[in-house]
């Protein structure tokens, strides 16, 4: 059975460049990201891992761990680690999970077999602290994955878990956003919102949030 949002991400212990990695202790009370590739020595993953790589201080803002997988062994990993560094000027500087026997790759239905019987396509889920999985997100392998949205994802998902909000299409942090629904209490918004809010319509409540 495929996973769901909501979901909790299957633990799992599994090699990797870093060492084993045991997944739920790994995480600790961080929010995770974990991508799969299809295999080392692939030109659309090496620029992924290059540019995840360039973005750790974003996602240390966000109390986000980063970790890679694909099929091959540790040591193709690390030759495949050299020539991303060389030629995307980064140090890798995240684990890469070496899921030779597929293990986790099933766990995470990550293998499609109308796409590749034997590969693992390219996944992503988002991961909160409570384990639980708030993001799927499926790419096709002729389309690397774009890190400004998972950024964006992280943003909102982190906000809205603290706040009584949602957040619009194409939202970016600073953005006006929804009150949900469920929030009718005039006292309880006045409250949450004392910026006030304007409402093009009685269900569409649009605010800004107090710096």
């Amino acid at each position: 059975m495929s996973l769901r949002l909501g979901d909790t991400a299957p633990d799992f212990q599994q090699d990797s460049t870093e060492g084993v990695i045991r997944f739920h202790e790994w995480l600790g009370d961080s929010w995770g990201v974990l991508f799969s590739h299809p295999a080392d020595f692939t030109p659309v993953c090496t620029t992924e891992l290059g540019l995840t790589a360039k973005l750790k201080s974003d996602f240390a803002k966000r109390n986000t761990k980063v970790i890679a997988l694909s099929v091959d062994p540790v040591e193709s990993h690390k030759r495949w680690i050299d020539d991303i560094n060389d030629t995307q000027d980064v140090q890798v500087n995240f684990p890469i999970i070496a899921d030779s026997d597929r293990k986790v790759a099933e766990l995470y239905d990550m293998i499609h077999p109308n796409a590749n019987a034997t590969l693992t396509v390219r996944s992503l889920f988002i991961i909160d602290p409570a384990k639980k999985v708030r993001l799927i997100i499926t790419y096709p392998a002729s389309t690397g994955r774009n890190f400004d949205e998972i950024l964006r994802v992280l943003d909102s998902l982190q906000l809205t878990d603290n706040e009584k909000v949602a957040t619009p299409g194409n939202w970016k942090p600073g953005d006006e956003v929804v009150i949900v629904p469920s929030l009718q209490d005039a006292e309880e918004i006045q409250r949450r919102f004392p910026q006030g809010y304007r409402a093009p319509r009685p269900y569409l409540r649009l605010t800004k949030l107090a710096k």
